[in-house]
């Protein structure tokens, strides 16, 4: 083997090593994320050219040895797609620790707001002397703080709940139409909005839609996409709710809203664990990222899918659940699994 040969060996097995360090380094410092994202992308580009290189000098100088050279190659370019492999692994840790990080920030804010106007107002009470009707308005407050609370302790519960595949529950029959009505006005009372704000629309012909459901989580899936059409509509609530057939075999329930809108990158990412779409008006919008995954959790365990429909930012949502047709009457209970 040429001195050069050798050279461009040892050259390359040096640079597998230090890309082999620097993916340990990644996982004993995960607080820079950021500048650990580009830096390992770039260090994998990087290592991969070079390691081209190195590799066609290599086959160069050692030409003479045909057979050789074919099982370098080979073995060369399984070698390469491990690193392309680990890069890719090493990115896509890095942005699941950032959306945890985002998602334990978001939690710690919706748990110690309600907490701490709670306390306040106690406080309050305790220390100073109130009319009644001052007393009064401080008790619905501490009542909607504790909804707010309550609110996000289920979330988070329904969330690790969904996530036992092996969860058995029943199926019953479930009308849509009256179950979005119910879930519309407790969407109304909590965000204090007018009737006029969330509307729902008739079903042509006066069409009675069932679908084979558990009830719960149904009512789940359907507030939090309310729920999410309130949050990201900040200068102002217009939403309209419309049910339709699809192949008449699927039932699909399109919320529609004039809010903040979304890019058309986030249209499938928004369904992500934790995810939660940029925006200038984020740091308004309170969440955990965890309202549109259980959306769309719910839909496949039962048979169905959603999907999020965009213009671009500032253009408005519409978000449509679609589920399975029931025709006729099935048992009174079904096992889900």
């Amino acid at each position: 083997m040429s001195p050069k040969a050798v050279s461009s060996e040892a050259a390359f097995q040096f640079f597998s090593i230090l890309y082999a360090l620097s993916s340990i380094l990644l996982f004993m410092n995960l607080t820079r994320r950021g500048g650990a994202k580009a830096f390992f992308i770039t260090l994998g580009v990087c290592l991969t050219i070079l390691a081209i290189v190195l590799n066609i000098t290599w086959i160069h100088n050692n030409s003479r040895r045909l057979a050789i050279d074919l099982l370098g190659v080979v073995l060369f370019a399984i070698l390469i797609a491990g690193v392309v492999i680990n890069t890719v692994f090493l990115v896509r840790e890095v942005r699941r620790n950032e959306r945890q990080d985002s998602f334990l920030k978001a939690v710690t804010h919706e748990l110690k707001t309600p907490i701490a106007s709670i306390r306040l107002y106690l406080e309050t009470l305790q220390r100073h002397p109130v009319d009644e009707q001052q007393r009064q308005r401080f008790y619905t407050i501490m009542r909607e703080d504790s909804d707010r609370l309550l609110a996000t302790v289920e979330t988070v519960l329904k969330a690790g709940e969904l996530g036992q595949r092996q969860r058995v529950q029943q199926r019953i029959r479930v009308e849509l139409h009256p179950l979005v009505a119910e879930c519309i006005t407790t969407v109304l009372l909590r965000h204090h909005l007018q009737p006029e704000d969330i509307t729902l629309d008739d079903i042509p012909g006066s069409v009675r839609l069932f679908v084979l459901a558990n009830i719960e989580d149904l009512r789940t899936a359907i507030f939090n996409l309310l729920d999410n059409a309130v949050k990201y509509s900040p200068n102002g609530v217009h939403i309209t709710c419309h049910m339709g057939i699809e192949r008449y075999t699927w039932v699909v329930l399109s919320i529609t809203d004039t809010g903040l809108g979304m890019a058309p990158r986030d249209l499938k990412r928004v369904f992500k664990r934790f995810y939660r779409a940029p925006s200038n008006d984020q740091v308004k919008i309170k969440g955990t990222g965890l309202g549109l995954f259980l959306v769309q959790t719910i839909a496949h365990q039962h048979g169905g899918s959603v999907q999020a429909l965009s213009e671009g930012p500032g253009k408005g949502s519409t978000f449509q659940l679609k589920l399975p047709l029931l025709v006729g009457n099935p048992p009174r209970k079904v096992p889900l699994q």
